[in-house]
């Protein structure tokens, strides 16, 4: 199954960029949703059947609402672009709960951003709790030109605001160069919590950059849009779904997550990839073999849970809290 949602309805679409637009949310019956989480995202679950996770963005303006703001992505399998395409204001859309696994360390005495393009988009919502709270901060923000930079006006007002720094990259404009990531890792100030979102290769050179300047674990934190690795499909193994008093055999082809289904359990799942957390499950013995790219090293050596919608299992027999 999928988790459960509640459906709301489209109150405003705006222009950020070129080709990014700006969703907001609200209840249909007027009602403020709660705060959110810095950091957190919604999956949508689209009428088009794909379900797809994306960031709040929310920011000064958007206190009891819901907003996302969402580029157009040619390459993408259709969720960005039915929703630019098709989504109109009035419309409703069936979203889930906030989900938080890129959470904000709000005791750390210094923060640092690095933004890839529309992974911009949570470090909204971490820099006005930030601001309200007083701490220093600073966002490296790259884009390849000025007119893709969404929400760019409405960072320079958060920076004035507060203690931040906003420092924009435009590789592609005259004199422009890619953000030196390891200079700025090397860099970063002493106890100092840098976080990480934007396409798949930057988020590779942030994490190897990172080791390479020695920042311990508890201070890197990053999120990718998608997931690139191979799940594990090798299969040969039983989950014991200890709650639902079964097994089941994940034969070669299958992931835990299609067994599972094929089987008639009902798992949360939404992005099928690793990189949402609605799958993550608690684990009560057996060794798995972890695939996603959400838990740290530290997480994975301890074992207590994986993603099993891509994770598989490194014994024979692995127990799950299901």
């Amino acid at each position: 199954m999928t988790e459960a949602t509640v459906p709301l309805r489209i109150v405003a679409i705006r222009y950020e960029a070129q080709g990014v637009l700006s969703f907001v949310l609200r209840r249909p019956d007027g009602a403020p949703l709660p705060p959110i989480d810095p950091g957190a995202h919604v999956d949508l679950h689209l009428p088009n059947g794909l379900m797809r996770s994306y960031s709040l963005s929310n920011g000064l303006g958007d206190a009891g609402a819901y907003r996302l703001t969402i580029a157009r992505d040619a390459k993408s399998s259709g969720g960005s672009i039915w929703l630019h395409d098709q989504l109109r204001v009035g419309q409703l859309l069936e979203v889930s709960a906030p989900r938080n696994n890129f959470t904000l360390t709000t005791a750390a005495p210094y923060s640092v951003f690095i933004a890839g393009g529309i992974g911009v988009t949570p470090f909204l919502s971490m820099i006005v709790s930030l601001n309200m709270a007083g701490k220093p901060w600073r966002l490296h923000y790259c884009v390849r030109t000025r007119d893709q930079a969404a929400l760019l006006e409405e960072l320079e007002t958060l920076a004035a605001a507060g203690k931040g720094e906003l420092i924009p990259n435009f590789d592609e404009e005259p004199g422009g160069a890619m953000l030196d990531l390891g200079a700025v890792l090397a860099g970063l100030p002493v106890d100092a919590h840098v976080y990480c979102c934007g396409p798949g290769g930057m988020l590779d050179a942030f994490r190897a950059g990172a080791q390479a300047a020695d920042i311990a674990e508890e201070r890197i934190h990053f999120e990718y849009f998608s997931g690139d690795v191979a799940a594990a499909t090798d299969g040969g193994y039983v989950v014991e779904c200890r709650r639902s008093a079964k097994d089941v055999a994940v034969q070669p082809g299958q992931t835990i997550l299609e067994a599972l289904k094929a089987a008639g359990i009902d798992v949360p799942f939404s992005c099928e990839e690793g990189v949402c957390g609605s799958c993550e499950t608690r684990i009560l013995s057996g060794v798995p073999d972890h695939r996603d790219l959400i838990l740290s090293e530290r997480e994975r050596s301890e074992g207590k849970t994986m993603m099993v919608c891509c994770s598989g299992s490194k014994s024979e027999r692995l127990v799950l809290d299901i």
